[in-house]
């Protein structure tokens, strides 16, 4: 039987978000050392249920609060996911096949990162590469949910994931190649925003790939959270191709023509269950009764060629990272040691290694077919997820290929369209199934448009406010 894992506790941080401990400690309601010290102590009794951190950094958190760093998070503990280079210490990316050197310095996105104040203690789980929707592997076993420890996370962000929902720290890394931030937030009842392509540093080396697919971002537990993390990371870095999102503080006045999606017939990809399409026709009413123009359209893509054509993509990047790891993570990689997923989607590339380009192209095209519905919308609403929150073993990296390659595809059918546009999307936790776990509703904006997605998500914020952990 599952527990719920509530970390949080009446210590320095309470049930306070990252905004409310960053003016405590500007305040010296409390210093960041008895926030750090708090978050520790957190981490280590959460940890042993969870199991998402894969690295501690306590020490170094300890010395770096000796240093007087700037941003608006000054003190606010977190944790990094271990995607991303930090000096003196190996990216392992959830698997034990990869052997690496420690990093000689931070990527880019971490420095950014840390420019918003926030102290790290350490880098969290996730599942081989990040390919796969839960972290269940054999090297780091099992990253459990902290609202029901018999299910998962989801992936890939898995770890961060579960650090924000348990009270841990209320901000973490994450990234989303086809929903890696939004997964594991509409999963565990969190705020996660895939911003606008560019919009942050991205991962090193990304840049070099025909599509950039994977966005850098956080996971938090509120939306002002969020906001005010980009608002200060855009100081440390911003792209030319895109105007600012600035501080958004709230809401906007402005009403919006919102779509969302009918069903497919159960014999499709991305059918929703019973539950879930409840909650996307809640929200519809919800936004309706805040005076939004809501519609429901029919799906307007077909989701098995994207489908088909994203994991031909995808198998490029397991096919890179299983046979030429000097190239694209500068290690080696013991082929024998990976799971049957990551060894499955590389035979996949290989066998279709000639039709790469075309999968390139349509993916591209059927990406700029999408846009289009902006034309006559300003969001697009739909679920993040096809289906409930399953158990743990239900994406085992020990099934076939093949099987979790359908299981993923039929679960997470919505969110790879915006890897592929670069637009940007948001999870909110505005959901609750049957078995009390949460459910998340996706939506997504106009590229560089980001801005509109925290406004509307302040106004849902506050008409339905989402449970946390320790008042659930």
């Amino acid at each position: 039987m599952g527990k719920r894992v509530n970390a949080f506790t009446d210590d320095a941080l309470g049930n306070m978000d990252a905004t409310a401990i960053a003016e405590a400690i500007a305040t010296k309601k409390i210093s960041a050392e008895e926030a750090v010290e708090a978050a520790i102590a957190r981490a280590e009794k959460a940890n042993a249920e969870l199991n998402a951190i894969v690295i501690k950094m306590y020490d170094d958190a300890r010395k770096g609060l000796q240093q007087k760093a700037g941003g608006a998070l000054r003190g606010v503990p977190t944790f990094i996911k271990d995607t991303d280079g930090i000096t003196g210490y190996p990216t392992q990316l959830g698997t034990g096949a990869l052997k690496v050197k420690p990093a000689k310095r931070n990527s880019k996105f971490v420095n950014q990162f840390l420019s918003t104040g926030v102290v790290n203690l350490g880098k969290t789980t996730l599942p081989e590469f990040g390919l796969i929707c839960s972290t269940e592997n054999e090297r780091w076993g099992i990253t459990r949910n902290p609202w029901n420890t018999d299910y998962t996370t989801g992936g890939s962000s898995s770890g961060s994931a579960a650090m924000v929902a348990s009270g841990v720290v209320p901000i973490a890394s994450a990234n989303d190649g086809a929903g890696s931030i939004r997964i594991p937030a509409a999963i565990c009842g969190l705020v996660g925003l895939k911003p606008s392509r560019h919009r942050l540093y991205g991962v090193d080396g990304a840049e070099a790939m025909p599509v950039q697919l994977v966005h850098q971002g956080v996971l938090t537990r509120t939306v002002r959270d969020t906001a005010l993390f980009y608002a200060e990371a855009e100081k440390y870095y911003s792209s030319a191709r895109m105007p600012k999102i600035g501080h958004v503080k709230h809401a906007s006045k402005q009403r919006l023509r919102i779509a969302f999606f009918e069903n497919l017939p159960e014999t499709k990809t991305a059918n929703q269950d019973a539950e879930t399409y409840k909650t996307q026709q809640e929200t519809a009413k919800l936004l309706q009764s805040l005076g939004h123009h809501v519609e429901q359209i029919p799906f307007p893509l077909d989701v098995e060629i994207m489908v088909n054509h994203f994991l031909n993509y995808y198998g490029f990047f397991s096919y890179m990272m299983s046979h030429w790891p000097r190239l694209a993570l500068k290690g080696t990689v013991d082929r024998t040691l990976l799971e049957p997923f990551t060894t499955g989607l590389a035979a996949r590339f290989k066998a279709n290694a000639l039709k790469l380009p075309t999968s390139i192209r349509m993916m591209k095209k059927i990406g700029k077919e999408s846009e289009k519905l902006f034309h006559k919308y300003d969001v697009l609403m739909s679920p993040v997820l096809s289906h409930k929150t399953p158990k743990i073993g239900y994406f085992s990296p020990q099934l076939s290929s093949e099987e979790v390659t359908k299981r993923a595809v039929d679960f997470a059918s919505y969110t790879g369209l915006n890897n592929v546009t670069g637009a940007p999307a948001i999870s909110l936790p505005l959901g609750v199934d049957s078995e009390g776990m949460p459910l998340g509703v996706h939506f997504s904006a106009p590229y560089g448009l980001d801005q509109r997605l925290l406004e509307l998500a302040y106004e849902l914020e506050e008409a339905k406010p989402w449970r946390f952990i320790y008042n659930a």
